[in-house]
């Protein structure tokens, strides 16, 4: 990666901590918690992310976050992702957790909220770098489910920021979660919503209209609507992109076909993020870096998509 995309200062606004949870440390959690992994090593685990859409990526990355039982591993998995953002200058971040995984398995909440707190504190005060945590609710389960976890969340409402909706696109569009987000910003907290991967430009109106987002996570697919490719430039609604993810999960064939600079140049407040890097290949330098090599992106264009990123912070 060139010194001068390093060094950029960049804010981090799409990543799911559960994601970056890398083969070695997998296997030494699994190792401290004596939990039988199906994989013989970190290689042949390396070697099954070779999924080819995003339910097979899902099966495995549920089937990771298995290992993670105590507030000791919560907080080792955050501090290992903080600690490469600051190798790779990232100076805030706005992480998602996904307490449904947890909770599902009998992992208190409290436990799982502990660790990644106390990560991120350590990670301002020792690295520098500034944080706002966001609970996301799976939307392949019932909008019940999401109000149960939105219940066990408020004793710590002072722990998190805002609200996501991430899991499975397909079949499951945001208008199914519309009470359980008014209910959550009614509480002042931000929201934010996955549409627009695997899913239509139609999820990317329903996060808008009935969620009432503040950014889109992904939203590629907004290109294929004129007029909704006007509104999220006239209103400079933000897009977290992920395109190292993008191309994993085969929403485009090639780095070579994807749009993100078309739309930056179009005027849309995109941002480059690495969604679940320990899966999808690389961190956000890496996506910085993928661009650079496969779409010709330029110093100045880079420059916009980290003060992009920066600019859209929600604290």
């Amino acid at each position: 990666m060139p010194e001068w995309l390093n060094a950029l200062p960049k804010a981090e606004l799409h990543l799911h901590l559960e994601g970056s949870l890398e083969p070695e440390l997998l296997f030494a959690l699994a190792e401290r918690n004596q939990i039988a992994l199906p994989w013989a090593d970190v290689e042949t685990l390396r070697a099954a992310y070779a999924f080819n859409n995003l339910q097979e990526f899902l099966d495995l990355y549920y089937a990771g976050a298995n290992v993670l039982r105590t507030e000791q591993d919560f907080y080792d998995l955050t501090w290992a992702y903080l600690q490469r953002c600051k190798a790779q200058n990232v100076i805030h971040v706005e992480p998602f957790f996904d307490p449904q995984t947890h909770t599902d398995r009998g992992i208190p909440f409290e436990v799982v909220l502990r660790g990644i707190q106390q990560a991120l504190l350590d990670g301002e005060q020792q690295l520098g770098i500034s944080h706002g945590l966001i609970l996301s609710f799976l939307r392949h389960l019932p909008e019940e489910e999401a109000f149960k976890t939105l219940e066990q969340a408020m004793p710590f409402r002072d722990a998190f920021i805002g609200v996501g909706l991430d899991s499975s696109e397909k079949g499951f569009p945001p208008r199914l979660f519309e009470r359980v987000f008014a209910k959550a910003r009614s509480e002042g907290l931000h929201a934010v919503a996955h549409a627009g991967e695997e899913g239509p430009p139609e999820y990317i109106w329903e996060a808008l209209d009935l969620l009432k987002i503040k950014r889109i996570d992904h939203g590629v697919r907004a290109i294929e609507d004129e007029r909704l490719m006007q509104r999220i430039i006239d209103e400079q609604i933000p897009l977290t992109v992920c395109p190292l993810s993008n191309i994993k999960l085969c929403v485009f064939e090639h780095m070579g076909q994807h749009n993100i600079l078309e739309m930056l140049e179009r005027g849309v407040k995109v941002t480059v993020n690495s969604d679940d890097p320990a899966y999808f290949g690389g961190y956000v330098g890496e996506n910085f870096a993928a661009l650079h090599q496969h779409l010709g992106m330029t110093e100045a264009q880079a420059k916009r998509l980290a003060q992009n990123s920066l600019d859209a912070r929600l604290v």
